[in-house]
């Protein structure tokens, strides 16, 4: 069944027959975030997986959004179609080394982005999103003490927005530690009417040259509502199809990494996902995301109280 139409008519007959939902995140392939029952970033997802009646999660993306969906709907089947799609961030910060690193600052909330393994996420006080960072980290008392985990590059982004001192585990994203400063600003100087705007993974390098930092939902928003024509997208590309279908006459150009001469930088382990897999996946119901129940438990708790608080 190699044909694409085949495949969609398929996944769509199967999802009707065994009341599955495909999750995808916009960092997915193009055909895989149009197949897609909710895509989003990984806020909007989780505050979806949340709601759903569906037995069965198809998760198009990678292994902590899976984790994530079956840590809030433990009863639900929750399928990754790839096991092998993980995530660098996540794996930047191993539960060992930051158990031994938050013993280190007794008296300190844990707020982890929720790029980071169950494990742990089970060490920490409160997970947030780029999209809710600020939101969480405001709802602590000033003079909390804090630990921002894994992603050093966006706690570093947020401790300066907010004029909030934390400690910074130093933990990153393959993807947007790849971006050149010197190729942004090469592409800058070939359009300079083009605006650029960066995810708040990327270096204070980047950020400093942006004209507008933001999540990937609040990167798309802003495409929308801006009346400039051209961007420079300084984050994973998946993002720009969504970007061109909402904004058909403008033009993105996606930032190019440091280590290659093409325009891409992709996320390979997002790039894991495609129609087949996630066809195979509805036939077989799997591979299934399992989870220790004490491990759910205690993971739980700190994805809870990040949707409580974004939803007030």
């Amino acid at each position: 069944m190699a044909d694409i139409n085949d495949l969609k008519q398929e996944i769509l007959r199967l999802k009707k027959e065994k009341n599955a939902i495909i999750l995808g995140h916009f960092y997915q392939r193009p055909e895989v975030q149009d197949i897609s029952d909710f895509l989003g970033d990984s806020l909007y997802l989780a505050q979806a997986v949340q709601k759903t009646t569906a037995d069965i999660i198809v998760f198009a993306g990678v292994k902590f959004m899976a984790e994530t969906a079956k840590i809030i709907n433990p009863e639900k089947k929750v399928i990754l179609p790839d096991l092998n799609a993980g995530c660098s961030l996540a794996d930047s910060c191993p539960e060992n080394e930051f158990k031994k690193f938050i013993d280190q600052y007794p008296n300190h909330k844990v707020v982890t982005y929720i790029n980071s393994s169950i494990e742990v996420k089970a060490l920490s006080d409160v997970i947030c999103t780029s999209s809710n960072a600020k939101k969480i980290i405001e709802s602590f008392y000033p003079n909390q003490k804090l630990i921002f985990a894994p992603d050093y590059n966006l706690g570093n982004y947020l401790s300066l927005e907010l004029k909030r001192p934390m400690v910074l585990w130093k933990g990153g994203c393959h993807v947007h530690k790849k971006f050149s400063l010197e190729k942004i600003l090469v592409l800058k100087r070939k359009f300079p009417k083009a605006q650029i705007i960066s995810h708040p993974e990327c270096s204070n390098e980047i950020l400093i040259v942006s004209d507008f930092i933001g999540s990937t939902s609040n990167l798309l928003e802003y495409t929308k509502l801006s009346e400039n024509d051209t961007f420079i997208v300084v984050t994973e590309t998946g993002i720009i199809h969504q970007m061109k279908i909402l904004n058909p006459k403008k033009t993105f150009i996606p930032a190019p990494p440091e280590d290659s001469n093409c325009g891409c930088n992709d996320c390979e382990f997002m790039k894991l996902i495609d129609l087949k897999k996630i066809y195979n996946s509805l036939v077989s119901e799997g591979p299934e995301i399992f989870i220790d129940e004490n491990l759910r438990i205690r993971a739980e708790a700190p994805i809870l109280r990040m949707l409580d608080i974004s939803a007030r």
